[in-house]
């Protein structure tokens, strides 16, 4: 089941919130610095803990997974989207990846409830309508696989959760 709502990340209780981190998972600005400042100290702690990969915690469209501490969500799965440039530089590929693998970090983690931000949309400049289709994609690829999975008993509940109102309009057109 998709759902779509306007409102703050931090405040679902769903069993894992998704983070638009940036490579070191130490919190930035937007929805990276609202999930570090609402999980506390712990959730930076535990992202330095996180192996690094090539200089890096998290590679652009991989995706990785620490507890919500003192979040509602019992876990935030950090990906990293892709900087937009000018779609032609393998940007549409990496953003569906952070939501294939984001999805399969839940699916391995028993989550039966995810809420994605906008991913990708905010400074990294991705246009909303084109990444809003290839989240939507994605989402119902990994529904329709669930479903046919558990002879349709798939009881996956994928929250977008949007910031503005514009957002939300875009989501709705789409899905």
């Amino acid at each position: 089941m998709i759902k779509i709502v306007k409102g703050d990340i931090t405040t679902l209780a769903v069993d894992a919130i998704v983070n638009a981190a940036n490579q070191v998972m130490l919190g930035g600005g937007g929805v990276d610095g609202a999930i570090h400042r609402a999980a506390g100290r712990e959730l930076y702690e535990a992202c330095l803990n996180v192996p690094e990969v090539r200089g890096v915690r998290c590679p652009t469209g991989e995706a990785r997974i620490t507890p919500g501490f003192n979040l509602p969500a019992k876990f935030v799965i950090h990906t990293v989207g892709p900087v937009y440039r000018d779609g032609q530089h393998d940007e549409p590929e990496k953003l569906a990846n952070c939501y294939r693998n984001s999805l399969t970090l839940a699916a391995e983690n028993g989550c039966h409830s995810i809420a994605f931000p906008c991913i990708s949309t905010g400074v990294y400049g991705y246009p909303i309508e084109d990444a809003a289709k290839i989240a939507v994609r994605e989402v119902r690829e990994f529904l329709s696989h669930v479903e046919t999975q558990s002879r349709g008993g798939g009881d996956v509940e994928v929250i977008f959760c949007c910031f503005s109102e514009r957002d939300v309009k875009v989501y709705r057109g789409i899905v």
